[in-house]
């Protein structure tokens, strides 16, 4: 169980449900994140490297991979308040449950991106607690682009029977 200093069960704080954050600026999206991202997760396609291919496809410019706004909406980012103390996530506990994109655009180079966010649920599954974040990017005309959903699962923390 995940205790605090006096050995009691510390459980994620509820209060924090409906919280609402904002990055404290946008995130510009380069040629060379894109690529480096591309690299890392070992993609081939030539949209993420190659100006030329990419406006082959009708993109204006470098196409980011489907995943990339992780880069932006990863935990932590976005001033979201996970890593407040007060929150009662013990890192030590969670696991990455699931990882959603919904797409209004692709992500280009050039674009400047601005998170907002949600802590849209907390809840108890089992003996396990989730945290559903749910965080949109626009662009710089305000126009939404992207809604990332990340669920995190503190271990062992939840009201509910280990099984």
């Amino acid at each position: 169980m995940n205790r605090g200093q006096e050995g009691n069960v510390v459980t994620i704080n509820r209060a924090y449900a409906g919280h609402r954050f904002t990055a404290a600026e946008p995130y510009e999206v380069t040629r060379g994140k894109i690529r480096e991202f591309a690299e890392a997760i070992g993609d081939p396609n030539p949209a993420y490297r190659s100006v030329r291919a990419a406006r082959a496809l009708g993109h204006p410019d470098l196409v980011a991979p489907p995943t990339f706004p992780i880069v932006i909406t990863g935990i932590g980012e976005a001033g979201s308040p996970i890593f407040d103390p007060d929150f009662g996530l013990d890192y030590r506990r969670v696991l990455h449950g699931e990882q959603k994109f919904r797409y209004r655009r692709p992500v280009h180079a050039g674009d400047l991106l601005t998170a907002s966010g949600l802590v849209a649920e907390i809840r108890d599954a089992g003996p396990h607690e989730l945290v559903r974040l749910e965080t949109e990017l626009s662009d710089a005309r305000g126009e939404l682009v992207c809604t990332a959903v990340n669920v995190l699962i503190s271990r062992g923390t939840g009201a509910g029977e280990e099984r």
